[in-house]
This record gives structure tokens, C-alpha cells and sequence, in this order.
């Protein structure tokens, strides 16, 4: 028999109701959306970036510059982790992600806008790099704050699914970057790219970021927050309490993400220019490539989210660092000289490596901390590891091709950031069917 004093439509666990949690969805969608549409377009047109910002060096050197400056904009993901994890539990996590996603928006937008090297030397890269540097500080807190406000939302038992919401939004995002990288690369020449073909993506971002902003004004904070709220819990130093008394969590949350850090940038941003530049795969074939990888990654992350509530979340964490390391130099193996049929199938099979992993991190990552601290202690650990290693992939990837030679330096990279990885699954707590810690 139901429940009379609980509506039809309502869930019993945090008293939301359907249409709320479809509200949450939709925003905590958009917003990673505009965040990482951003990333894309940066890394897809890297090639063209490099031309346009640096002095004419070799192809190397220019592509080395462009990452590094992708890498550096990640130094200040932790400094953001910091204050957008002390807005979230102090202040509220709605907060927190209205502000953010309207500080990513305006800097993307600049970016259409900045002046190129030919005509102000060396300061086109500092104010790329000044930009990067404010979105770096932007993107800290979305993928954190998003994930924790899905699963301080989520239905009893559906927090996997619900946060595998954020990972699908950052492909999503991806995806239509690398769509609109492929379609400009075929219809524009290269002078016509270089001259402002490059700049139409980031002009997107404006409108994007008013639309994900008003989705998040129109919503309550978390069942879970409101409840700290009303009992006075919140604390008023989060990253304080979070650093003294769960040291242990944050060590092998952050940990944990290593292969997320590295795998999400290496495969779904760095692999186009990678394919081109030294393999010499067609620009639009690898564009393609990646774009069908993408789709598949995205239906691959929901499955990912929702088996991880049914199975726990450390077995498909344990299975995707497991794969990595015995799988990602073969697969890159086979990339070398391969055709287009191939090289889509090598992705494809990249991707829902990736995927069983993405699906199931930002519930694992969020759980492992309690309501107090759990904005401050994902959004610290998650940067971390991507501050260290994520920004960095691209960079040390090609770093790394130049100094060896051998083009199978970045899966080497990758397996060994796998088995980082699964030694931190190993020692983390199963969390999927235990309720969300409050203390």
C-alpha cells in the first residue's frame, strides 16, 4: 500500500519529486556541457591554435606551447577546488554552480576574441593563457559540484546512474566539438581556419552559459544540505574539517582518479591530434574516429552508471584499471598504419574502457565523503589528480614521442596511471549500498 501523506511522483528517500529531479538533471547536464565543450574545441583544433598564437617554429615546438598552456590553465584547478568546495558546503551547492558556469562562459567567449601573435606578439599567448588560467579555475568546481548535487538528489538506490549524468555531459560536450571541428576542417580552407574558422566555437559559449544558469537559479539546494541547514550542521570551515579528519578518503579519492585524469584527456581530446600529427591519419578521419568512439561512450556511461548501483562500484572501477593495463598498448598497437575502419574500432573499444570507469567514478568519488565536506572533498581530490595528470596528458604525451621516438610512449603512460589507480580501488570501501555519510 503507498504512502498517503507522499504524492504519487515523490521519492521517499529525499522527498523530490519527479519532475524536480528531471530540473536537476537538465541543469547539472548543461552546465558540464558548456565546461568541456570548451576543452574540446581547444584540443581538436590544437593544430590550428598553435599557428595562430605562437611565433612559426616546428610542428613540435608549436604543438608543446598550445599543450602546455592547456596543462598550466590545470595549476589552478586545486586553488579552485579549494573555494568552490568552501561556496558548496558553506554557502550552498546551488551557489557554487550558477556562479562557476557563468565565469567559464564569459572566458570561452574571450577566447573568440583574443588578438593572434602576428598581430600582438607576445602577448596573444598570455592572454590565451590568462583566459585558460580563469576557466582552469572555473571548470574546479563543476564536475565536483555537479556530481555531488545528482547524488544528493538521486532515488534510493540510483545514485550510479544518476551521477553517471555528469561524464555524460562532458563527452556530450566533447562530441559536438569534435563535430563542429570535423565540419569546419572540411568546409573552411586552412587559411580561412587559421584567419577565424577556429574562433566560431568558442563564440557559443555565451548562450549556452545563460541558458545552464537560469536552469540552476530555478532549483532548490540538495534535500541533503537543506536538511544541514535546518539542524545549523553546515560547517564554516569545510576544507579544514575535510583535510583533519578524512585524510584517508581524500588520499585514495584522489587516487582513484588518476586513470580517469589521464584516459579522459589522453582518448576523447588528445586523440585527434594525435592520429593526424603522428600517425598521419586524415584530419577528417580522425575526426570521425572520434566522434563515433564519443557516441558510443556516452550510451556506455549510463550502462556503466546503472550496473555500478547493482554490482558496487569497486568492481567496475577494479575491471576498468585491470583492462587498461593489460589493454591500452596492444590497442595502440594497432592504430599504427590501421584504416579508418580500424582506428573507429580501436576508439570504440578505448571508449568503453573509459566509459566503465567515467560511469562509475563521480558516485564512487562523492560517497566516499560526507554531507559536511563531500562538495569540498570531491572537488579537492578530483583536481589534484587532474592538476597533476589530466592537463598534463597531452603534453607529456607528445613530450614524451619527441624524447623516445616510439609513438606507443602514451599508452605506456596511460597503463602505468591504470595501475595507480587500481591500487587505490583496491584499498577505497565498497559505498554503493550504503546510505550517503552525514558525519
Amino acid at each position: 500500500m503507498s504512502n498517503p501523506t507522499v504524492p504519487p511522483d515523490t521519492d521517499t528517500g529525499t522527498g523530490t519529486d519527479t519532475g524536480t529531479r528531471r530540473r536537476v538533471v537538465a541543469a547539472s547536464f548543461i552546465g558540464n556541457f558548456v565546461e568541456w565543450f570548451d576543452y574540446a574545441a581547444y584540443g581538436y583544433l590544437a593544430a590550428t591554435i598553435s599557428t595562430v598564437f605562437f611565433p612559426a617554429t616546428d610542428r613540435t615546438t608549436a604543438l608543446l606551447a598550445t599543450f602546455s598552456v592547456f596543462a598550466l590553465s590545470f595549476l589552478v584547478r586545486p586553488l579552485g577546488g579549494f573555494v568552490w568546495g568552501h561556496i558548496g558546503d558553506r554557502v550552498g551547492r546551488r551557489s557554487a554552480l550558477s556562479l562557476s558556469i557563468v565565469i567559464m562562459s564569459v572566458a570561452t567567449f574571450c577566447i573568440a576574441l583574443l588578438p593572434s601573435y602576428e598581430a600582438v606578439g607576445l602577448l596573444a599567448p598570455l592572454l590565451l593563457l590568462a583566459v585558460r588560467i580563469v576557466q582552469g579555475f572555473s571548470a574546479s568546481g563543476e564536475y565536483a559540484g555537479a556530481s555531488a548535487f545528482l547524488v544528493e538528489y538521486a532515488p534510493e538506490g540510483r545514485r550510479g546512474l544518476y551521477a553517471s549524468v555528469v561524464p555524460a555531459s562532458t563527452a556530450t560536450g566533447l562530441l559536438l566539438g569534435s563535430l563542429l571541428a570535423a565540419l569546419l576542417t572540411e568546409l573552411l580552407s586552412a587559411e580561412q581556419m587559421h584567419s577565424w574558422g577556429w574562433r566560431l566555437p568558442f563564440l557559443l559559449a555565451a548562450p549556452l552559459g545563460l541558458i545552464g544558469r537560469y536552469i540552476r537559479l530555478r532549483l532548490e539546494d540538495t534535500p541533503a544540505f537543506r536538511a544541514l541547514e535546518g539542524e545549523h550542521e553546515v560547517t564554516r570551515t569545510p576544507a579544514k574539517e575535510m583535510l583533519r579528519d578524512n585524510r584517508r578518503p581524500l588520499l585514495l579519492a584522489m587516487g582513484a582518479t588518476v586513470l580517469n585524469a589521464v584516459a579522459f584527456y589522453m582518448l576523447l581530446s588528445y586523440m585527434p591530434t594525435y592520429l593526424s600529427q603522428e600517425l598521419g591519419v586524415d584530419a577528417t578521419a580522425s575526426f570521425l574516429a572520434t566522434t563515433v568512439a564519443l557516441t558510443v561512450y556516452i550510451a556506455f556511461v549510463f550502462c556503466t552508471g546503472l550496473a555500478s548501483d547493482r554490482f558496487g562500484r569497486k568492481k567496475l572501477l577494479i575491471g576498468a584499471s585491470v583492462l587498461f593495463a593489460l589493454g591500452t598498448v596492444p590497442a595502440f598497437l594497432l592504430l599504427d598504419g590501421a584504416g579508418l575502419l580500424t582506428v573507429i574500432a580501436v576508439q570504440v573499444l578505448l571508449g568503453g574502457m573509459l566509459a566503465l570507469n567515467d560511469g562509475t567514478l563521480p558516485s564512487f568519488l562523492a560517497e566516499q565523503f560526507p554531507t559536511r565536506v563531500r562538495y569540498s572533498g570531491f572537488a579537492i581530490s578530483f583536481n589534484l589528480a587532474n592538476a597533476l595528470f589530466g592537463g598534463t596528458a597531452a603534453f607529456v604525451g607528445t613530450l614524451l614521442i619527441s624524447w623516445t621516438g616510439s609513438p606507443l610512449a602514451p599508452a605506456w603512460y596511460l597503463a602505468a596511471a591504470a595501475l595507480v589507480s587500481l591500487g587505490a580501488v583496491l584499498a577505497a570501501r565498497e559505498t554503493a549500498r550504503q546510505p550517503l555519510r552525514e558525519g
